[in-house]
């Protein structure tokens, strides 16, 4: 994969992307790979790239101002950031530009952290993807704040550290940052949500409430897996729909293991 730089349209700061495009001609399907909560750009290369590679699709994992950590410098515009968000959508509009890619069929995907950060990219620009796959995503941040006060202290501490406070002092920034408060544009696509019944960091009682809401919402087309695992995605699982999203039929031996989601 490519390094590449690419100019905030927000502040004008130069964010890394990582990219792959196979050898051809002919414009290829993008899936647009989003790291989980506490890693960068790299975190996800060694479970979406060989399935981009058997695909012949291209590769985007995009920084978005790393990780939502209190180490991060950049913690205030990370974590569902209007700026973390931006980022995104100008690395995706960046490669299309750049880049011969099948435009219509721009895929998100993301688990855990980068579920979070994959929905609220596509509220923000519905119009940009094909389609939204999320695994154990953080969805409400007010919610999985109370759940990590009594079971994961160390989360608590990185998430108010990137919010600037807890929840009764910054109670506008969970909102802004929690994909279950923006709605209104995200019905307009398809939306895969999958979510393990065991999952110990993200309760799949907040899938259920987010998938409700968005049907309540009138959610076009969306699709809900509560699977008997644990905090884990299935990656191949995911390229499948995609492939049929796209008219196209999935190699052979792509795999379907489950993958932990680290972070």
């Amino acid at each position: 994969m490519n390094t590449i730089q690419v100019t905030s349209t927000l502040d004008g700061t130069i964010q890394p992307s990582l990219f792959f495009r196979p050898r051809t001609d002919a414009p290829v399907p993008l899936v647009v790979g989003l790291h989980t909560w506490s890693y960068g750009r790299f975190n996800q290369a060694e479970t979406y790239l060989p399935l981009c590679g058997k695909y012949g699709w291209a590769l985007l994992l995009p920084e978005f101002r790393g990780p939502n950590l209190a180490s991060n410098p950049h913690k205030h515009d990370a974590c569902g950031s209007l700026k973390a968000r931006r980022d995104i959508l100008d690395a995706v509009e960046h490669v299309i530009r750049t880049s011969t890619i099948d435009y219509e069929n721009v895929f998100l995907l993301g688990c855990s952290g980068g579920g979070h950060a994959a929905l609220l990219a596509a509220e923000d620009a519905p119009e940009v993807f094909r389609a939204v796959d999320v695994w154990c995503p953080v969805s409400d941040l007010t919610a999985w704040h109370a759940f990590l006060t009594e079971t994961r202290q160390h989360y608590v501490h990185d998430l108010e550290a990137c919010l600037g406070g807890g929840l009764a002092d910054v109670p506008d920034e969970y909102a802004l940052r929690s994909p279950s408060a923006h709605l209104e544009s995200l019905k307009k696509l398809p939306v895969s949500v999958h979510q393990g019944r065991h999952d110990d960091v993200v309760p799949y009682r907040h899938s259920v409430e987010f998938v409700r809401k968005l049907e309540a919402a009138g959610a076009e087309e969306i699709y809900f897996e509560l699977f008997d695992g644990e905090h884990e995605q299935y990656p191949a699982h995911s390229f499948e729909w995609f492939a049929r999203l796209a008219g196209v039929r999935p190699p052979e031996d792509t795999g379907n293991a489950a993958v932990r989601i680290t972070g």
